[in-house]
């Protein structure tokens, strides 16, 4: 059985904690380490906040990722029951993609993509706010989903088994950055989805999706995120 994983971080937010969440657990026992690497918001300057339309510029086209990659048809967003079990950080946020699973910022963009006809794909998503609202933001669904280092997902009927993994910061450059891996397990087989967030002043880059696929264009979905010509 092949169980279809949402690769962004909206679509992950949105499977894992769009709807009510239910859990053994009462409570978060033990706070965990915050998976923010980098320099603090208070730390950077503010700058303006981009329109959507200056980011959809800036996210990457087929163009720029290469031979083989086809933009993704983008699907009506699934509001299927979802339970969650084990996981009292991810309880805890439950409530807060209700509306659909996208993060609060006022000005965002997103690009899905597949490769070579496989079941291999790449999900950029940018945002733009104040860097201290982009900082939060990012670190409470970070912090939730590597909380845990395993858990289970109930989507429309199907359990999903999830194993969490902080990864240490990428060299992409930014201010701060965030990174980890999710394998979801169904039926006997697994799919492996990295996720690595870079927030450069009031500007924040989700890159997702198979993990060679974000190793290899990271660097240059930052630099065309903040190019400032």
């Amino acid at each position: 059985m092949r169980v279809r994983v949402a690769t962004t971080a909206l679509g992950i937010t949105a499977a894992l904690l769009a709807l009510p969440v239910c859990s053994n657990d009462t409570g978060i026992k033990h706070q965990a380490p915050s998976s923010r690497t980098g320099k603090p918001a208070d730390a950077v300057q503010e700058t303006a906040a981009l329109s959507s339309a200056a980011l959809t510029s800036r996210l990457l086209d087929p163009s720029d990722l290469g031979s083989g990659y086809l933009p993704k048809p983008e699907h009506p967003a699934q509001h299927d029951d979802v339970t969650v079990i084990g996981c009292p950080a991810l309880s805890k946020l439950g409530g807060d993609a209700a509306t659909g699973g996208t993060l609060a910022f006022p000005h965002k963009a997103k690009a899905d993509f597949t490769y070579g006809g496989s079941s291999s794909e790449i999900s950029e998503e940018l945002y733009s706010d104040s860097a201290k609202k982009l900082s939060a933001g990012i670190d409470r669904i970070f912090d939730a989903m590597t909380g845990c280092p395993a858990y289970q997902v109930v989507a429309g009927g199907t359990p999903v088994d999830v194993a969490s993994q902080k990864l240490p910061a990428s060299h992409a450059g930014g201010d701060e950055q965030w990174s980890h891996l999710l394998t979801f397990t169904a039926g006997g087989r697994s799919t492996v989805v990295k996720q690595t967030a870079i927030r450069d002043g009031s500007l924040l880059l989700v890159v997702s999706g198979s993990p060679a696929l974000v190793d290899r264009h990271l660097d240059k979905a930052l630099a065309k995120a903040t190019a400032t010509s």
